[in-house]
């Protein structure tokens, strides 16, 4: 078994005025060689945008993006002429393919916008685009995993597709309740970000904002400490 621990401390930080955002691996300004990647996990960013802030439109390629609001609304609008609002309890998915360009918005007067963005490297390049989101019932990760992304050539339940063998998982875990991961592929490893609350993995302890990635090894055991939530992705290594 492989794992490295990532302290919510230990993050990139940059901090525009409109938009606060903290960088689990290497993006933009922060740059760190022993952070470059989980496997093909390439990005996650926690990012706080202010009201009547955003991101302009600006383009993506041979990436998926995967977008997770964790308060507030984000207003989305892109070049194949999607335009909505994200929530919170939707994922949204983007396989950005041979190419495409989106913005993102906070239209609210009075409150800040929190979300997660991941991006994982795809399985194949120059695919066709493609933008898809869903509403995911939040009953269905109390004390298990919900999967809310999923290989396009393997999808489970309501999950949405990307391009790559990787899986994205929700779970929040009661006080003194644990869950069980168990990998799908010898291939793969978790990376698993604790959004909230206190758990026990494989003998170390993380709180909020702190994250583990696991790998060559087929099964672990989350235990809760305190009401916790969770983003578990599972990812091949190479």
């Amino acid at each position: 078994m492989k794992t490295v621990i990532h302290k919510a401390e230990t993050r990139g930080y940059a901090d525009h005025g409109w938009l606060k955002s903290y960088h689990t691996f290497s993006f933009s300004s922060y740059q760190n060689a022993e952070r470059m990647n989980f496997g093909k996990l390439r990005v996650l960013n926690d990012d706080l945008v202010k009201p009547n802030m955003g991101f302009g439109t600006h383009p993506h390629k041979n990436m998926e993006i995967i977008s997770i609001p964790l308060k507030g609304a984000l207003s989305h609008k892109d070049s194949m002429g999607n335009k909505l609002d994200i929530e919170v309890g939707e994922v949204q998915v983007m396989s950005a393919g041979t190419g495409l360009s989106h913005s993102e918005f906070n239209d609210s007067k009075t409150d800040e916008v929190n979300f997660l963005q991941l991006w994982i490297i795809p399985e194949e390049m120059g695919v066709q685009p493609n933008y898809e989101q869903r509403r995911f019932d939040a009953e269905n990760q109390k004390n298990e995993l919900q999967t809310v992304v999923a290989p396009k050539d393997k999808l489970e339940g309501e999950a949405l597709p990307i391009s790559q063998q990787a899986y994205i998982y929700r779970s929040t875990i009661d006080k003194d309740k644990s869950i069980d991961l168990k990998i799908k592929s010898g291939k793969n490893g978790f990376y698993i970000f604790v959004v909230d609350g206190e758990v026990e993995i494989v003998n170390n302890t993380l709180v909020k904002r702190d994250a583990i990635g696991i790998s060559e090894l087929e099964y672990v055991k989350i235990k809760s400490n305190s009401n916790s939530e969770l983003i578990i992705v599972e990812v091949p290594m190479s």
